[in-house]
């Protein structure tokens, strides 16, 4: 891993940030595509902790449906087996509404939806990029979801039902 000295007197917390960007940017430099990066992340109080397998390069949806519009609901989607929830199973609730396909989880203590259950993919997750450590991300590119019309939009998408296949 790649260090930066420590000044006498710095306070130095950014450690592991710059260590990982820099790891993730070297390889991008050299012309190495990184297919996976493992991200962590979680909820503001630090009750639900999560690890998601995905590209350092995050699409993400901005859908417009009733919910993720009052949430600000911007999310990319992986398969079951990309996420890891590593603790705070017990501090989450689940909202449904409507068809109660998709479970909008949340920690009970803080009430940051840091991931969820999509309708679009009930075998995977939508993970909030906001709710991601810093340090693995390089890049974001959102794409607009009509979720007004969300069977339509299903429909005419070509590849949201395949992103949460393994």
């Amino acid at each position: 891993m790649l260090r930066r000295p420590r000044r006498r007197g710095a306070v130095c917390c950014e450690n592991n940030y710059n260590e990982s960007k820099l790891a993730v940017m070297s390889l991008h430099r050299l012309g190495l595509k990184m297919d996976c990066v493992k991200h962590t992340g979680g909820c503001h109080c630090g009750a639900v902790r999560f690890e998601v397998w995905n590209s350092p390069d995050l699409l993400v949806f901005n859908c417009d449906c009733s919910i993720c519009t009052k949430k600000q609901n911007h999310h990319f989607i992986v398969s079951n087996n990309k996420f890891t929830l590593l603790q705070g199973l017990d501090n989450l609730t689940t909202y449904t509404f409507n068809t109660h396909n998709a479970k909008h989880t949340f920690c009970k203590t803080c009430g940051v939806q840091s991931f969820y259950t999509p309708r679009s993919n009930p075998d995977g997750y939508g993970v909030a990029p906001h709710c991601l450590d810093p340090g693995t991300v390089l890049s974001v590119t959102v794409e607009k979801f009509c979720g007004q019309k969300w069977e339509e939009s299903m429909k005419n998408h070509l590849t949201i039902k395949g992103m949460s296949k393994p």
